[in-house]
């Protein structure tokens, strides 16, 4: 614990909803809700105005859909929100050489390190200063949270949200957490906040009076101890600058169960291709692959086989993911699949198979490409993913996923508001027009074609699809 708050918190708001709202004028001010989109999609981000009606992040789509019938529902465009998260990462890393990012939108920053502040006034100026550069560099707004711990950090920046900064004075934790539910603190969820309710522990005072054997009673010593140590507002984690990557992954929920087994083998391969991509992209290669199968009933069986050395070849992958599956009974269908590598390393052995000709491997790539993924990150459980919507669609509309960015050789930039039937209905403006018009295609007209997404402020390099 530090005498001084000059432990940051940033947590940039409804990211994702407010980057599409940010390049498309006609969202702002409206509510928008990303994640996946088939019927067993779950909500990536809801932006404030979807919040009111209810819709909050992991929420299934459908009851999404019932809540804000009239919102604007989009799939999710992760270079984008990576190009995003790039700039503001480098903000970040200005301040301090200790930044702990835990995910696209969220970082610890130690401002002590970085010799910028040393009291309250000071880290309050940094902290204005970083949330000005980050409006002014994305168009985006963040919230702060300042503190002599990464516990109360994080606390003091959800209590700022949206576009706000609260900095909590070391020494007023106790004041602080005592009437507040058990819920706030890391590491109580819904199943420990119950058993807590049932053992008469509702708020963090009854924690901390209850004391630690009581919590080592009902908890067990790490946890029961951990947890103690917390309701005093007691936390001396030390921000990390160095977050590596444990495992890559990439997964798919599927609209309609697949039942038939040859479909459920050219998944799992057109998986482990796309798993290879994001492993080369991150100059990796590793040595224990992964498949992952959530049958009709939600049951989910996770098989792995370890190599004798790292790899990233496609083939490699492929078949061992292969292999998995022969060992997965999947009848009666099968809702998800998922294929990962972890036993990451920075160097490739050998491969223990046949190589393929490097033109197959790269054309089998760029082919897997079009979906979206997800990667697996190491630390507090951070993890970017997604459940994209079912590969049971027409590889021509796939291409029109609604919210994604289209050029027409006559009308200029876009985005797709939604495809269907032969059409794809297509709305023209960029993140710094007035709200554009819309106008309906053929899905194969030849002067529309997909493009990168245009930056949110001018001037700044475009970003990188």
């Amino acid at each position: 614990m530090r005498a001084a708050p000059t432990i940051l918190h940033l947590d940039m708001d409804a990211f994702f909803a407010a980057a599409e709202q940010a390049a498309k004028p006609s969202l702002r001010g409206k509510p928008v809700v990303v994640g996946g989109l088939g019927p067993r999609g779950v909500v990536a981000t809801a932006s404030y105005e979807a919040r009111r009606f209810g819709v909050h992040s992991a929420m299934p789509m459908g009851q999404a859909r019932r809540l804000a019938p009239n919102a604007a529902y989009l799939v999710p465009r992760f270079a984008f929100y990576r190009s995003i998260s790039e700039q503001v990462m480098e903000l970040l890393g200005r301040l301090s050489p200790l930044v702990e990012p835990l995910s696209l939108d969220e970082a610890f920053v130690d401002l002590e390190a970085g010799g910028l502040a040393d009291d309250s006034a000071g880290a309050r100026v940094v902290g204005e200063r970083l949330r000005a550069d980050i409006l002014a560099t994305t168009g985006l707004t963040g919230s702060v949270g300042l503190a002599g711990s990464k516990m109360i950090a994080k606390i003091a920046s959800e209590e700022a949200k949206p576009d706000g900064l609260v900095l909590i004075e070391p020494g007023t934790e106790r004041e602080l957490l005592g009437p507040r539910s058990v819920r706030i603190l890391p590491g109580v969820g819904p199943a420990t906040g119950e058993h807590l309710r049932r053992a008469g522990m509702t708020t963090v005072s009854d924690l901390a009076e209850a004391g630690e054997d009581e919590l080592v009673r009902l908890l067990g010593r790490a946890h029961g101890a951990s947890l103690h140590r917390m309701a005093q507002g007691y936390d001396d984690r030390a921000v990390v600058a160095e977050r590596d990557a444990k495992s890559v992954s990439v997964e798919d929920t599927f609209d309609v169960d697949l039942h038939d087994r040859v479909r459920i083998r050219t998944e799992v391969e057109r998986l482990a291709d796309r798993c290879v991509a994001r492993l080369r992209a991150s100059g990796h290669s590793g040595r224990t692959i992964v498949l992952k199968v959530r049958r009709y009933d939600f049951s989910t069986l996770t098989r792995s086989d370890t190599l004798r050395g790292p790899t990233d070849d496609p083939v490699v992958v492929r078949e061992a993911a292969g292999r998995l599956l022969e060992a997965v009974d999947t009848t009666g269908g099968v809702r998800l699949l998922g294929v990962g590598v972890s036993g990451l390393a920075d160097y490739t052995q050998e491969d223990l198979f046949a190589q393929a000709e490097e033109e197959r491997a790269a054309v089998a790539i760029a082919e897997a490409g079009a979906g979206v993924d997800a990667v697996e990150t190491a630390g507090d459980g951070a993890a970017v993913s997604s459940e994209p919507e079912s590969t049971g669609v027409l590889a021509v509309e796939r291409r029109w996923a609604p919210g994604h960015d289209v050029r027409h050789a006559v009308h200029g930039a876009g985005w797709v508001q939604g495809s269907g039937v032969g059409r794809v209905t297509v709305r023209f403006e960029d993140p710094w027009s007035a709200p554009g018009r819309v106008r309906t295609f053929s899905v194969d007209d030849p002067e529309l074609e997909p493009s990168e997404p245009l930056p949110l402020v001018r001037g700044e390099c475009r970003a990188e699809a």
